[in-house]
């Protein structure tokens, strides 16, 4: 009988251009689609056997389509923070160095949120981007509260570090 994981990925491979069309659409086109599929296949090799999967198709999708909505809300947040950090009013005028500045330093608290091991990374994402409490991500997951805390309190501290160019 073939593991979980194994029968994901195949199916993956054959669902593959099904998956890609449906992602791009809850994207509202091609921008990220790819790498919501790329995350579908890394959360597919991932899942154990503790429990089958009665319908893999479905979950495959499931997954797919959460996996795409975090991904849009992700972007709409970034852009929007984005869209925020560059509204000024006229009396405030920022020169062109403190524009680049800023610019470098949020690319580098960007990065180093793309780059927090996993799961400090989701847990973050789950808390600051998709606003859940810490004791619903610790239900959701199975941990402790204090284990959410850590991976929040890590990850802000990597994210202080890296806008400060540490």
């Amino acid at each position: 009988m073939p593991s979980n994981a194994a029968t994901l990925t195949e199916l993956l491979i054959r669902e593959r251009p099904a998956l890609l069309r449906r992602v791009q659409r809850i994207l509202g086109g091609d921008s990220g689609a790819e790498d919501v599929i790329q995350a579908v296949w890394f959360k597919a090799r991932g899942v154990d056997n503790q429990q089958s999967i009665d319908n893999p198709r479905a979950y495959l999708y499931r997954l797919a389509i959460n996996l795409a909505t975090d991904h849009g809300r992700e972007s709409t947040r970034r852009n929007r923070l984005l869209a925020e950090h560059y509204l000024w009013e006229e009396e405030d005028e920022v020169s062109t160095e403190e524009q680049v500045m800023a610019q470098d330093e949020l690319q580098r608290v960007l990065d180093a949120a793309g780059h927090l091991p996993e799961p400090t990374r989701s847990i973050f994402r789950l808390n600051r981007l998709q606003g859940l409490t810490q004791a619903e991500i610790a239900r959701r997951l199975g941990v402790s509260v204090t284990t959410v805390e850590n991976h929040v309190r890590s990850a802000l501290a990597r994210l202080a570090w890296a806008r400060e160019g540490r």
